[in-house]
Order: structure tokens, then C-alpha cells, then sequence
């Protein structure tokens, strides 16, 4: 995997692998497995895997032709970020899980523990997730548009976070990425529930 994602990277001119890793003859280090730079890639990772899970069951439940173009350009393009931030952890050589608390990386590690499955903020619970997966048609795509919004918003509080602490040049401007292209599609959502008469949750 670090191998793939690092030659993506690279196609795409965005980093190199040395400039990722800290190897580049610099003196820059990895950081460390305590960072903000790890603790985002972890926790990001998980909280887009939640997003990617919630997009693929919405298009299982609705034919409507513009949620389902939605959930899938968010599965795409969560699954490719996600790659990329294990991929940097094994760059790093650091594990991909902590025994540390979600958020601790940001300061919110002594926050109460998410309930029924919601390890982060704006993350849906198990209950939710098994509701999602019974509705269909509209009710499917209110409620997955909802669960959404309030997934983006968790999202670019944790990107936000990582773009003021980490310190890796490529993880702050994925980050900053994240927080520009969740709140369009937080705009464009808002939007879409407004057609089908219902509004993002409080």
C-alpha cells in the first residue's frame, strides 16, 4: 500500500515520497506517533471509512440519479484519502491504531466517549447506520444527506485541526482540502434535503 499511494502521489505531483517521509536529506524526521500529523491520519482514516459505508448503502436503497452521483463521488474520493493517510502512517513507520483516545491529538481525548458505535464527532451511531440501511427511496436519501451533513461538519472540525497543528506540508493542504470541498458539498446537500422538504438535523 505505501508503495501504491506513494506513486500516486508522485503522478500526481503533489509530494514526493522523501518530502512524505522525512527522508529527503533535510533532517526533517517522520513525525512522531504521538503528533497531530499521526493522530489526524488515524482518526481520519476511521472517520472516512464511516463516511465511504454510508455512501455505498444509500446507493444499494435509492434510484434517485443525483444522490447516488453524490454518495459515490464521496465514497471515491474519501477511500482515496483514506489510502493516502495509512499509506503516510507506513511511510512513517507508526501503527495505525492508538491506545490513546480518538481527538487526543487535538486536545479532546478526555472527551466522553462516543455512544452506540460515534467514535468522533459528526460520526453516525451503530443505531443510525442500521436505520440507513432499512430505509429506502426518499426516506433513505433524507436520512443519508443528514447523517452526511453532520459527518462533514465533524470532518472539517478535525481537518481544520489538523491544518493549524500538523506539520507535514502535504497532510495541512489535504487537510485544508477536506475543509474546502466538505463545505461545498455541506452547501450542496443543504440544498438537496431543501427539494425534498426536509432540513440538516441541529
Amino acid at each position: 500500500m505505501a508503495v501504491a499511494v506513494a506513486g500516486v502521489l508522485l503522478a500526481a505531483g503533489a509530494v514526493t515520497y522523501s518530502a512524505v517521509a522525512g527522508d529527503d536529506g533535510s533532517g526533517v524526521r517522520p513525525p512522531a506517533a504521538d503528533s497531530a500529523d499521526a493522530g489526524f491520519a488515524r482518526d481520519m482514516a476511521v472517520h472516512h471509512q464511516q463516511a465511504v459505508e454510508m455512501s455505498y448503502v444509500v446507493r444499494d436503497r435509492t434510484t434517485d440519479a443525483d444522490v447516488r452521483r453524490l454518495a459515490y463521488d464521496i465514497a471515491q474520493t474519501q477511500a482515496n484519502q483514506r489510502g493516502m493517510l495509512l499509506g503516510w502512517l507506513d511511510l512513517w513507520g507508526l501503527p495505525k491504531v492508538s491506545s490513546k483516545p480518538p481527538m487526543t491529538w487535538m486536545g479532546m481525548g478526555r472527551m466522553p466517549a462516543g455512544e452506540d458505535g460515534a467514535l468522533m464527532p459528526g460520526m453516525a451511531t451503530d443505531t443510525e447506520m442500521r436505520k440507513l440501511g432499512s430505509l429506502n427511496g426518499r426516506q433513505a436519501e433524507v436520512f443519508y444527506l443528514q447523517l452526511m451533513t453532520a459527518h462533514h461538519k465533524g470532518g472539517i472540525h478535525m481537518a481544520e485541526g489538523c491544518a493549524a497543528r500538523c506539520t507535514v506540508g502535504a497532510e495541512k493542504r489535504l487537510a485544508q482540502g477536506m475543509v474546502d470541498a466538505q463545505q461545498s458539498e455541506i452547501d450542496l446537500m443543504t440544498g438537496m434535503l431543501e427539494e425534498r422538504g426536509a432540513a440538516p438535523r441541529p
